[in-house]
């Protein structure tokens, strides 16, 4: 067990999130996301939720400064967006800035440019948010 890494963040999820360089993105999806057939490396979080892993995430992952650096699904025409999935997401993270509304199909397209994808346990519809990641200030 590492000091000051949370537990709901695996091995493998710490190792992603290390390797991944300025400008990569990863995408924190709910658990119906088709991950697998969007992109080659999948961590599966079963039963944590994505308010956890972002929480957890938040304190060790820099998020960009230069582009918007959290980007969710829009609802599909016709459907709505729950507004609590996206103030949870913004109090794990402690974030207030801009979140980029992208269209469904487009979000796939960046799932699979996606450096990583991680399915986590989350129900909610339109639970899948991409976090991009910024370059950590010298101390």
């Amino acid at each position: 067990m590492l000091k000051g890494i949370s537990p709901v963040i695996s091995p493998s999820l710490l190792k992603i999130l290390a390797e991944m360089g300025h400008g990569d993105e990863i995408v924190i999806s709910d658990a119906h996301f088709p991950a697998h057939t969007f992109n080659n490396t999948v961590v599966r979080a079963d039963g944590v939720a994505a308010e956890a892993l972002l929480k957890g995430v938040a304190p060790i992952f820099e998020l960009d400064s230069y582009a918007t650096p959290v980007i969710m699904m829009q609802a599909v025409e016709g459907d709505s967006l729950d507004p609590n999935v996206e103030a949870s997401y913004r109090a794990a993270l402690g974030y207030s800035g801009k979140i980029e509304l992208v269209e469904r199909f487009a979000f796939y397209e960046r799932a699979k440019k996606a450096y990583a994808v991680v399915i986590t346990g989350q129900t909610a519809k339109y639970g899948n948010v991409i976090l991009k990641k910024g370059v950590t200030p010298l101390s």
